[in-house]
């Protein structure tokens, strides 16, 4: 799962401050058999065995309504094709979408101008 720090708190309930989240994450990966990715700033990868991961790298245009979707589903592609859950998780989803956030006009199309 894929929740950014109100998602997770509505799930899981509050946590006084930040370390608690971390290790209240950790926690839950653990007990429900999940792998979390608890998106912020330096999204946190929470593992079923109860290590945690921490992925810096990304930016804030990746702070849009569906990047967990997309983070999801480029995740569930990476593990059906056999990659190891430790490897890819968020760092996939950041190497890939970066390129197209860190332009100002990313996304956007231009229009064709008819061939002279």
């Amino acid at each position: 799962m894929t929740p950014h720090p109100k998602e997770f708190e509505r799930l899981f309930g509050p946590s006084p401050d930040d370390f608690a989240r971390l290790d209240r994450a950790r926690e839950k990966a653990k007990q429900h058999r999940i792998i979390i990715v608890l998106k912020g700033h330096h999204s946190f990868i929470a593992m079923p065995g109860g290590k945690g991961y921490f992925n810096s790298t990304g930016n804030a245009g990746m702070a849009k309504g569906g990047s967990g979707d997309t983070l999801t589903g480029i995740l569930t592609a990476l593990l059906s094709q056999g990659y190891s859950p430790v490897r890819p998780p968020s760092w996939a989803y950041t190497s890939t979408a970066w390129p197209a956030t860190a332009r100002p006009n990313a996304g956007r199309r231009r229009p064709c101008s008819p061939p002279t």
